[in-house]
């Protein structure tokens, strides 16, 4: 099938594909967003092969923490995992099952349901909120969290592109994530940032982007919005591919043992 040309038709497409789960499959010659070097599912995987319980924070569709269980030739004896927004939930469920993982619902920001210093490993990949007390409450002495996250600044051409200039607030900012962490007890052993060259090909791809990854532009929709996808068409029309930087960190930390 080809890819619809229009304005009207990129669009229309964008704004009509599932967003449930995270899987990025969809955007196969629509965008491109470079990987870190840091090669986080290997990283998992050589980790959760080591442990005899780990849990899998803000799990989305379970797509990597599946990906990863996969590979483990070993696997922790406690597995376990949590999503905050139902479709997911759903389908991390199903995803999961094989491996023999629990799927809990659990907010963002709230508490994990699980008793004190239950898992030597918690994984989280671009977590939307990190609840470092709730992390360190839930590691078992000596235990590690490996998370990689979403920076300050990131896509902030395309964000400035849809909104305005803005300025990028410290939320997302590394520096922010370490205090957070040792003021929670722990000890960050690791941190790694990096920007990421993301290519958008049409305005159908970065419809389904905004749709997706909901913190880009908080209040996208395709009407009110519509007067910069027109812009941001033309412009691609006219000068080739949009591009932006996502930004990544690395980040471990350690409960004393």
């Amino acid at each position: 099938m080809s890819t619809p040309v229009t304005f009207d038709e990129l669009v229309a497409e964008g704004a009509s594909v599932p967003v449930e789960g995270w899987d990025f499959s969809w955007f196969e010659g629509r965008a491109t967003e470079e990987r870190p070097s840091w090669a986080y599912a290997r990283l998992l995987v050589d980790r959760v092969g080591r442990v005899t319980g780990a849990l899998d924070v803000q799990t989305g569709g379970g797509e990597v923490f599946a990906e990863v269980l996969a590979q483990v030739q070993r696997l922790p004896v406690k597995l376990a995992a949590t999503e905050a927004w139902p479709p997911n939930l759903e389908i991390a469920t199903r995803k999961l099952a094989p491996f023999g993982v629990s799927v809990l619902e659990a907010a963002d920001d709230g508490p994990l349901p699980f008793a004190d210093e239950s898992f030597e490993l918690v994984v989280s990949r671009h977590p939307v909120v990190t609840v470092w007390d709730e992390i360190a409450r839930v590691l078992a002495p000596g235990g590690s969290y490996l998370s990689q996250q979403i920076g300050a600044g990131s896509n902030r051409e395309l964000i400035d592109f849809m909104m305005g200039p803005q300025i990028p607030g410290d939320a997302r900012d590394p520096a922010r994530a370490v205090h957070e962490a040792e003021a929670a007890g722990l000890v960050v052993v690791d941190l790694r940032q990096e920007p990421l060259r993301t290519v958008f090909n049409d305005v159908g791809a970065v419809v389904h982007f905004l749709r997706k990854v909901v913190w880009t532009v908080p209040d996208f929709s395709v009407e009110k919005y519509r007067h910069r996808l027109l812009a941001l068409h033309e412009r691609i029309e006219q000068e080739g591919p949009f591009v932006a930087f996502a930004q990544r960190f690395l980040i471990e930390a350690k409960k004393p043992a």
